[in-house]
Formats: C-alpha cells, sequence, structure tokens
C-alpha cells in the first residue's frame, strides 16, 4: 500500500497578506474567506511526524485556528520577515512540552538569523526560558537530501533578488515559495514530483515574483501533475483567477489539505 502525506496551507498570502492594511480594494473588502490570506506557511503531516515549513508573523493566529498542539519540526525557507518573525511564538511548544524544537536551515539563512536574533542565541545561566528554544541543523550543500526528524528530506537552493532560498521536496510533493528564477539544475533535481507547491503572486509582472503564466511555465517544465499556487497577492481575486486556470492549476486557499504520496 502507498503511503501517503498530508500538506495544509496555514496561510497563502504574500508578504502583506489580504486583506492588506489600507487598501480598499476589491479582494481586500471581499466577505469571502478565500480571499482572506494569512502570510504563507504549511503544515505537513509525514508518518506520524508534524513538520511547519515557515513561521512568519500570523503564526500565533495559524496555530490558534488549526488547533496545532505539537510540532516535531521546522523547515525555514529564507528569511523574509514575512516567513521567519513568528519564531518567538514557538516558546509555547518549549513552556508545554519541554523539548528544543529542531529547525532545519541553510548556512546563509542561520547567519542572517544570528545578527537578526541574536537573543534566540543567547545561553542563560538562570535556566529562565525567555525565548524560544530551538536547535539548528544545518544544509551542507546546495541541493541534496538529508535526514531531519528521522524523515528524508530533499532539497534545492535558489535565489530571490540576492537573499538564498529552499525548496523542499517530500516524496511525490515539493514546496517552493520566493522563486522570480532557478536553474535547470534545480529543475532537473525536482523531476518525478507529482504535486507542486509554488508562490506566484499575480497577473502582472513583478520583479520579485512569478506571474501566475511564468508559474504554469515552470511547473511545466518540472512536470508536476497537479500545481497549487500560494503567496498571493491582493490583487488577486480567488475566483477570477482560479476559474479561468487550466486543468492541474489552482490557487491554495488558506485552510487547503492536499494530500501526496511519500
Amino acid at each position: 500500500m502507498t503511503q501517503t502525506g498530508k500538506l495544509v496551507f496555514l496561510g497563502t498570502g504574500g508578504s502583506a497578506g489580504v486583506p492588506m492594511i489600507a487598501c480598499s480594494c476589491a479582494t481586500c473588502l471581499s466577505q469571502d474567506i478565500k480571499n482572506k490570506r494569512l502570510r504563507s506557511s504549511v503544515l505537513l503531516e509525514i508518518k506520524g511526524k508534524t513538520l511547519l515549513i515557515d513561521a512568519g508573523p500570523d503564526f500565533r493566529a495559524q496555530a490558534l485556528a488549526y488547533h496545532l498542539k505539537k510540532l516535531d519540526g521546522i523547515l525555514l525557507t529564507h528569511t523574509h520577515f514575512d516567513h521567519v518573525s513568528g519564531l518567538d511564538e514557538l516558546r509555547a511548544f518549549y513552556v508545554l512540552h519541554g523539548h528544543v524544537l529542531p529547525v532545519l536551515v541553510s548556512k546563509q539563512t542561520l547567519h542572517t538569523l544570528k545578527k537578526r536574533y541574536d537573543y534566540l542565541f543567547e545561553e542563560r545561566q538562570d535556566g529562565a526560558n525567555l525565548t524560544a528554544q530551538l536547535e539548528f541543523h544545518l544544509l551542507k550543500s546546495e541541493w541534496g537530501c538529508t535526514q531531519f526528524c528521522g524523515l528524508p528530506v530533499h532539497y534545492v537552493s535558489y535565489q530571490q533578488a540576492g537573499v538564498p532560498v529552499n525548496g523542499f521536496r517530500f516524496g511525490s510533493l515539493a514546496y517552493l515559495t520566493d522563486i522570480k528564477e532557478i536553474s535547470h539544475e534545480v529543475i532537473d533535481a525536482l523531476a518525478g514530483v507529482e504535486v507542486l507547491v509554488m508562490s506566484a503572486l499575480r497577473e502582472k509582472p513583478s520583479k520579485m515574483h512569478l506571474t501566475f503564466q511564468e508559474a504554469m511555465t515552470l511547473a511545466q517544465k518540472i512536470g508536476a501533475q497537479q500545481t497549487y499556487f500560494t503567496h498571493i497577492g491582493h490583487e488577486t481575486e480567488h475566483h477570477a483567477i482560479n476559474d479561468r486556470l487550466p486543468k492541474g492549476y489552482a490557487l491554495a486557499y488558506d485552510g487547503l489539505q492536499i494530500s501526496f504520496k511519500l
């Protein structure tokens, strides 16, 4: 029997979330639940393990909304604010369960975290635990496979405007966020992916992100059978875009759950 994993979209919004502060566009004013997007993050359930990819500024709200009771590990894609600024909220898991959370990162990501969140790395002599208790595990190369929380994790690397970003693969599923362009080597490393979760901001061109059309072209090169777009901007009204996408493509939305083969 083929084993399966589950992915839950905790958030599917771009860096500003949807609705965006002070915006009165049609999407931001919409009452449709699929136009309410917290910052991008997903929860993975694989062989009894619960893994979080990215912990942004909405993590507390996401954890409460989806009744998150435990985490076995966290994977960070990169150090943009909307992907890591919720790290402090992970303290609750140490307070409740008393164990340090492992975090999988690249060397560059760890270097930036040490500068930005230096207090997370301070050793306290009094035994007080006022911040999240994290144990960082380094990726040893730009792409390959590593063991994390007892699970095989395949990973790739690319850059977005000079910031190193990691994409992750679990069985037949790959998760790639904050993409503008990736190399042929990365595309080759993703061969065999059936379910692709990939960032695509909007229809109009962006200096930092793919359009939906650009993202579909990339998904075709990878060869995915089903692609879900995430990290979606407030310019995108869910039904106006989703209803026009070809078969095999869909806009993800907060709370969507999908399964994939391991």
